[in-house]
């Protein structure tokens, strides 16, 4: 098994968190792991993504230039990485400021609404856990043991108490992530 996960978005929005909380479960299932984050200078607000390739076998390249899997956060990460997802793969996104959705007929897509349900929960915080949730419930790479253990190590120590806050939100992006059937 190989996944290889592109996840895109604004500087700010967890992208790199998310990919390093993936990164760090699969190593805890004992895969082969790549780790590869790629942001402009502005950070914050900038773009930003990282490429994640989960393995059960050695990784020749941490470049990719088609994905498995695209979890898109913004109208220019869609309009840049929705093209390279390969035929047959997952597209995830969040439709809050995505204008021109997804079309491609050849790869599942599926939307997980988790600005909308961070505000709801009172939590915009833990945006991307929801957006993590809602792909752990499409693509079961990792043990959600694991992503806990994930969030321990990337997390501060400081910041353990907010462990379960942050477990609560993946299960939600669970519940709440549905597929997106093409308008074309």
């Amino acid at each position: 098994m190989t996944e290889e996960l592109i996840i895109a978005g604004f500087g700010g929005q967890g992208v790199l968190s998310m990919g390093k909380i993936l990164a760090y479960s699969g190593v805890m299932q004992d895969m082969e792991v790549s780790w590869m984050p790629s942001y402009g200078p502005e950070m914050r607000g900038g773009t930003a993504n990282v490429t994640v390739i989960l393995s059960d076998e050695k990784i020749s390249s941490p470049i990719l230039h088609e994905f498995d899997t695209a979890i898109i956060l913004n109208q220019q990460s869609m309009d840049k990485f929705e093209k390279q997802v390969k035929p047959g793969g997952t597209l995830i996104y969040d439709g809050n400021g995505i204008t021109n959705h997804p079309t491609r007929k050849d790869i599942s897509i599926y939307r997980v609404d988790a600005t909308e349900e961070a505000a709801k929960m009172r939590t915009t915080k833990t945006f991307n856990m929801i957006v993590l949730g809602g792909y752990l419930k499409v693509k079961p790479v990792v043990k959600m043991e694991n992503v806990i253990n994930g969030l321990k190590k990337s997390l501060p120590e400081r910041h353990h108490h907010l462990i379960p806050m942050n477990e609560k939100a993946i299960n939600r992006g669970m519940d709440i992530i549905i597929p997106v059937e093409s308008t074309n």
